[in-house]
């Protein structure tokens, strides 16, 4: 009854794991990849008059117009990106969302897609779920996790329709200067092959000053699919708002697909993301913070014992377990049961990674200084 490629399909390597977690009492999660901070209160508070005032209908397909024009003015403000808000930009349902469309839109049954591995647990999955078939690319902690445009070219003869580029990275927190992405692009530009960019973490770029892949030129631009959204950098996660920006015919094809699947995000949330886009003051106030709490976990990590690279965005480490005998799955799960703080095994974000954890510092700094305690009291029993 089930389509082969998807009852062969893992499930996701992080709920699986935090089943375990629900119902435990006095847990200290660095899992969940989720702000901790509120959504901005101008935001909410204009979704609350929205639903006073009724607005509760569908929205064009595309998404509000309102909506695409704040993002298409964000994107030239920050990055000197023009995107026709008509017929260049799409509301999707989370970024997410965005990625299926995306993938949709342009795979062919039998089509490769080049994957970086450590990756997000959905790409991948989303590639086989569109009838694709991933091309892993392994990058090093030794080249702290970034693509080599020498082993990228290599892969590339394997002629893959699509790349998909994550940066700053889930979950690592790696992210790329201006300098790398052209390096990148100088080996990808000679080849017929569209980038998919998921860039939800751009406003959390602590190193440097986050350069999106489409602004290295006219070439790049035609040639990517740029995704964004809400969740991260505004916090603003359950209102599933994302959006994706690129040329128009990509943009057509995608939504009409859209149409017939979700048919548009929801109306509220819309709202909601337009009055956030004129929130910067609290973004910039929350990345502080999560910087703030970068230095002093990344600082306390390597003082115990957890060789950890300094992130450059998002709000992940990945610290290594090499200097234990002991893979990721089981000190997860033996840290959850005996201390009670939940991380996530490497194991989750593809093959290779038995001895990677990935913790989230999206929780307070007086819960991190006691998850530090605890798994250092937990790393005295090993």
């Amino acid at each position: 009854m089930i389509a082969k490629h998807i009852e062969q399909l893992a499930p996701s390597g992080i709920r699986e794991f935090f089943d375990l977690v629900l119902g435990m009492p006095d847990v200290i999660s660095l899992g969940v990849g989720e702000p901790d901070f509120i959504t901005p209160w101008r935001a909410r508070e204009k979704a609350i008059t929205a639903l006073e005032e009724g607005l509760t209908s569908y929205t064009s397909n595309k998404g509000l117009f309102v909506l695409r024009r704040s993002i298409s003015r964000h994107l030239e403000k920050k990055y000197g990106l023009k995107y026709d808000a008509q017929d260049e930009t799409l509301i999707t349902v989370g970024v997410s969302e965005g990625l299926d469309l995306a993938l949709r839109a342009i795979l062919e049954p039998g089509d490769k897609v080049i994957v970086a591995r450590p990756h997000y647990v959905a790409y991948p999955a989303l590639v086989v779920i569109n009838g694709g078939k991933v091309l892993s690319l392994q990058t090093k902690e030794e080249d702290n996790f970034k693509i080599k445009p020498k082993e990228l070219s290599t892969l590339l003869k394997q002629n893959p329709k699509a790349i998909i580029l994550n940066y700053p990275s889930n979950p690592t927190g790696v992210t790329y200067s201006r300098e790398e992405l052209k390096e990148i692009w100088k080996v990808l530009s000679p080849k017929e092959i569209i980038v998919i960019t998921d860039e939800v973490y751009d406003e959390l770029t602590y190193e440097g000053i986050h350069c999106s892949f489409a602004s290295l030129d006219k070439k790049s631009r035609q040639r990517t699919i740029l995704l964004n959204g809400f969740s991260k950098g505004y916090a603003m996660t359950g209102f599933r708002v994302g959006y994706a920006c690129a040329d128009k015919r990509i943009i057509s094809a995608m939504t009409k697909i859209h149409s017939f699947s979700m048919l548009c995000g929801p109306v509220i949330s819309q709202i909601a993301a337009a009055e956030a886009l004129l929130a910067q003051k609290e973004v910039k106030q929350m990345r502080s913070e999560y910087n703030r709490r970068r230095d002093f976990f990344v600082k306390e990590l390597n003082r115990i014992g957890l060789r950890t690279q300094k992130p450059q965005g998002a709000f992940y480490c990945f610290p290594s377990l090499k200097n234990f005998k002991i893979k990721a799955l089981d000190f997860a799960k033996g840290l959850l049961m005996k201390e009670k703080v939940a991380v996530v095994p490497g194991t989750a974000f593809g093959e290779g990674l038995e001895y990677y954890l990935r913790m989230a510092y999206a929780n307070s700094l007086d819960n991190l200084k006691e998850a530090v305690i605890r798994i250092e009291r937990f790393i005295s029993t090993l």
